[in-house]
């Protein structure tokens, strides 16, 4: 006898012939979560990133180097990675914890307690995105200082969310949609007429700025470097496109 299907097929199952006065089987419930568009479904035998997995005898590391002028030692960040489901559609790599070492001494028990809340997060699964800018926002009472290319770093502890979120875009958990067309345009643009101006020499030593943006750039709230200048009556960064106009 024909059966029709009013509802939306959620799922299937291949059963054996129901004999007759015998119990129908029970419905299979099946675990529903979202993949990237709404209708996607991630089946309920794939490992999510929890606090019990288990860690592995080996783990993928990337290790990354911070020199600042704040110390003559410079600090080895170390990620380790887990790689959830792999060999299959749903394979993925994800942090699962963080060393840090030095030569210095001096920040010795703040830095193994940041190791090890910030390990704690990753195990905990989840959105562990929201890290990068709280340690970015840690500033130092004593000021912080400019890096090469003329991005400002207000601490150590920003620092070493700069090398976290280095981490994370490599891996793909975070990604940057990127400026529009025209507005990547116009910025490649403007920069062009001012590398067609003759670069500025520092009088004492005559050597060239470390940063590739005008010495009379303003600091980007959004990005953090010196690269905030007047473009058509309007203040933007030529670093990330940033604009008060808009």
């Amino acid at each position: 006898m024909p059966i029709k299907i009013e509802n939306q097929i959620s799922g299937y199952e291949v059963v054996t012939e129901i004999k007759d006065n015998s119990p129908a089987p029970p419905e299979r419930s099946t675990e529903k979560l979202p993949l990237g568009d709404a209708t996607d479904r991630i089946p309920a035998n794939v490992v999510q990133m929890h606090e019990k997995v288990e860690r592995p005898e080996r783990l993928l590391g990337s290790t990354y180097k911070i020199k600042t002028p704040l110390s003559d030692h410079a600090l080895y960040v170390t990620i380790n990675d887990i790689v959830l489901n792999p060999d299959t559609p749903y394979e993925k790599r994800r942090p699962f914890e963080i060393f840090i070492n030095s030569k210095n001494m001096d920040h010795f028990q703040w830095i193994v307690a940041l190791t090890r809340i910030v390990s704690a997060v990753f195990r905990k699964g989840g959105d562990v995105t929201f890290l990068v800018e709280e340690l970015r926002s840690v500033f130092d009472p004593q000021g912080g200082y400019f890096k090469r290319g003329g991005k400002y770093t207000p601490s150590l502890v920003a620092e070493i969310g700069d090398a976290i979120e280095a981490h994370m875009r490599m891996i793909g958990m975070i990604r940057d949609d990127g400026l529009e067309p025209h507005q990547q345009k116009l910025i490649d643009e403007k920069r062009r007429e001012l590398e067609n101006q003759p670069t500025p020499y520092t009088p004492t030593t005559g050597e060239k700025p470390e940063t590739s943006f005008p010495e009379s750039a303003h600091l980007c709230l959004k990005c953090h470097t010196k690269a905030m200048v007047l473009l058509d009556g309007c203040m933007t960064c030529l670093n990330c496109g940033d604009s008060k106009c808009n």
